[in-house]
Parts: structure tokens; C-alpha cells; sequence
């Protein structure tokens, strides 16, 4: 089993790569929609977006095992919230790779009778509560964060030489407020991997609001977010120091 997890997390950068394709082939696609000289391109970006898809399935199939794993560590952290978020998201994580897989296996006709946008539906729930979980998960880490670095001796002194040097509006009539985005400010460039997860998180939270329907944008929009989110995953390979922990 151990070797079967290492293998499949081994697939991860490669999967991100192809997301970033992905997603990059579907906002492109959106700019050049009403070009009709690129009626070519258009279609070749078509066929790369759906050879993306269909290769990043593959990769995928080991990953209910993986978030199984991560679910059952979990479970052992000490912590109540992280242990409940990060429980949840992976518990979640995995029903929707069993969807995705599920839904692979119908399009390649290794299974039939399956309503597959029943399927397609409950994979997007599932997706979508495993984000909820993790946003969670770091709006708790990060108000942590907040008040470990409100009891600095060396950012007190900091925080109020910028109040002090902040004569505006803002700080005038709500001097509380102009603290607390100093804080939450200074604790992000503290902590990058937390803003990086959040960023990730909250990119990748409007592909299943506009699947779902319960915020529906456009094509370019959730190709932004999904590129910028792919883009993200391919910096915490590449730096394992910028992935959050746990």
C-alpha cells in the first residue's frame, strides 16, 4: 500500500501540469471566441483541453486511495478543528475521485447504465465541500497566525509606528479596522504558504459554485481560476516549503 501511495503522489506534479494546460487551452478558448480567424486554433485548443482531461483522469485513479490514507492521518491530529476540516475535505476527496473515476470508466464504455450527470453533480458537491473544509481550515490557521503575531513584542512596536504614520481617512474614523488588515497583511507575508493555500482554495471554490449553479460565471472566469490555482499547485511541488501543513 505504501509503495501504491508513493507511486500515485509521484503522478501529482504531472497532473498539475496538465490542469494548467487545461485550464490555460479553456481561457484561451474564451478570448478567441468571437475571433473567426482562429476558427482553426479554437478547434485545436478543443481537442488539447479534452486530451488534458482525459490524461489527467489517468493520474487520478490512485487518488481515493491517497485521500483515504490522508482522512485516516487526520484523524490523529490533536487539534479539533483541523481534525474535523482536514477529515472532512479528505473524506470528501475521496467520494468525488470515486465519482471522477466512475465517470472516466462510462466515458471509455467500461461500464454502462449509470445516469452520468447524477454522477457529474455529486463528483461537483463533493468537490465543493472538500473546498468549504479547506477554506475553513485556513481562515482557523490564519486567525492563529493573527494572534501569535499580535503578541510580538517587535510587531506591536511596528504596528503602531504604522499607525502613528497613517494619517488617512481609514485610520482616523476606524483605527481598529487600519490594525487589523495590518495584522492580517503582516501575517500572510509571514506565512506564505497559507496565503497560497487560501488564494488556491477560493480559485478553485468557483468551478463547482458555477457547476452546482449556485454562482454561475463564464468560461473565462473558471478558466482563470483553475489556471491560477494549477499554477499554484506546480509552485508547491517545485517548493514543498510553500504547501501548508498539515
Amino acid at each position: 500500500m505504501e509503495s501504491f501511495i508513493k507511486y500515485s503522489n509521484q503522478s501529482q506534479g504531472r497532473d498539475r501540469i496538465f490542469r494548467a494546460t487545461q485550464y490555460a487551452c479553456a481561457l484561451a478558448k474564451y478570448l478567441l471566441r468571437n475571433d473567426p480567424a482562429r476558427k482553426a486554433l479554437l478547434v485545436k485548443l478543443r481537442s488539447l483541453e479534452s486530451n488534458m482531461s482525459s490524461g489527467r483522469k489517468l493520474f487520478r485513479l490512485g487518488n481515493t486511495v491517497n485521500s483515504i490514507d490522508a482522512a485516516k492521518r487526520t484523524l490523529l491530529l490533536s487539534d479539533p478543528v483541523l481534525r474535523l476540516c482536514l477529515t472532512v475535505a479528505n473524506v470528501s476527496r475521496a467520494l468525488y475521485f470515486i465519482c471522477d473515476n466512475v465517470l472516466w470508466a462510462k466515458h471509455i464504455g467500461l461500464i454502462q447504465g449509470i445516469d452520468k450527470d447524477r454522477w457529474s453533480l455529486n463528483a461537483s458537491r463533493y468537490y465543493f465541500v472538500s473546498l468549504l473544509m479547506n477554506l475553513t481550515r485556513d481562515a482557523y490557521v490564519m486567525a492563529q497566525l493573527m494572534v501569535q503575531k499580535s503578541r510580538e513584542k517587535q510587531f506591536q512596536q511596528k504596528a503602531s509606528q504604522h499607525l502613528n504614520d497613517s494619517p488617512d481617512v481609514a485610520c482616523v474614523i476606524i483605527p481598529q479596522l487600519d490594525a487589523f488588515l495590518f495584522l492580517f497583511i503582516e501575517s500572510l507575508r509571514s506565512h506564505p504558504a497559507v496565503a497560497l493555500d487560501t488564494l488556491k482554495n477560493a480559485c478553485d471554490l468557483f468551478i463547482p459554485l458555477d457547476k452546482l449553479g449556485i454562482y454561475q460565471t463564464n468560461a473565462g472566469v473558471v478558466g482563470m481560476c483553475g489556471l491560477v490555482s494549477s499554477l499554484i499547485g506546480i509552485l508547491s511541488v517545485l517548493k514543498p516549503n510553500l504547501k501548508i501543513k498539515p
